[in-house]
């Protein structure tokens, strides 16, 4: 299942994100890159020492923690591995996987990738998120503040930025549930019982179906 969700970040918070990221440092963005990943990687990324980092990633960890959609649709577990990343002129990120294992002495699965966008998509040109599928590819570039979630499987892009400079947040969640047929399983069972109770309250209709998510989530929760 391939997500998208605006404002995930309030105007207050983005422009936190925006004032702490222009005085941080940023570094050749190879260095967090897979070994053939490193090929096509061609990006700065604020430096995981800078002072400001930590601030910044909980941050955007505690916007991710409040929104309800992003909870029901990817059942966290572990939220890993963020980097702020930013493009200049004549920058891309060719064709790739991300690497299925991430951490430095703890290892955490890569089963969810995303990208939370921090600058107007007007700033730039270019610089297209490219979602490679079988049945042909998704482009995406959002507004400021909203988030694109997608399976780690999949092969993605960024295209070059001919102009301006593209500011992201790229990070890496590890899900309750590995199998991402059965995340969209769970999130569609839980959204229709939403449904059912804001309409018509606890039912047998909705007990029904939330034994049926319960009991599903027990099976496939790791």
């Amino acid at each position: 299942m391939i997500l998208t969700i605006d404002n995930i970040l309030t105007p207050e918070e983005l422009k936190q994100l925006i004032d702490g990221l222009s005085q941080g440092n940023f570094v050749d963005g190879k260095t967090t890159a897979g070994w053939h990943a490193q090929l096509v990687k061609q990006n700065t990324q604020l430096a995981q020492n800078a002072p400001q980092t930590a601030e910044l990633q909980n941050l955007v960890l505690d916007a991710l923690s409040r929104h309800l959609l992003f909870k029901l649709a990817i059942n966290p577990k572990y939220i890993h591995s963020l980097r702020f990343s930013r493009y200049e002129v004549g920058m891309s990120y060719g064709s790739h996987t991300d690497n299925a294992l991430m951490g430095g002495q703890q290892f955490f699965r890569s089963d969810v990738s995303f990208t939370l966008f921090l600058n107007a998509p007007d700033r730039y040109e270019g610089g297209e998120l490219i979602i490679e599928k079988p049945e042909g590819e998704l482009c995406y570039k959002l507004a400021a503040g909203s988030i694109l979630l997608y399976p780690s499987s999949f092969l993605h892009r960024v295209e070059p930025v001919t102009t301006g400079s593209r500011l992201v947040v790229v990070g890496w969640i590890q899900s309750l549930i590995r199998d991402p047929i059965q995340r969209e399983i769970l999130f569609d069972i839980d959204t229709v019982r939403r449904s059912i109770f804001a309409k018509e309250g606890k039912t047998i209709e909705f007990d029904l179906l939330a034994k049926t998510h319960a009991n599903l989530l027990r099976q496939w929760a790791e």
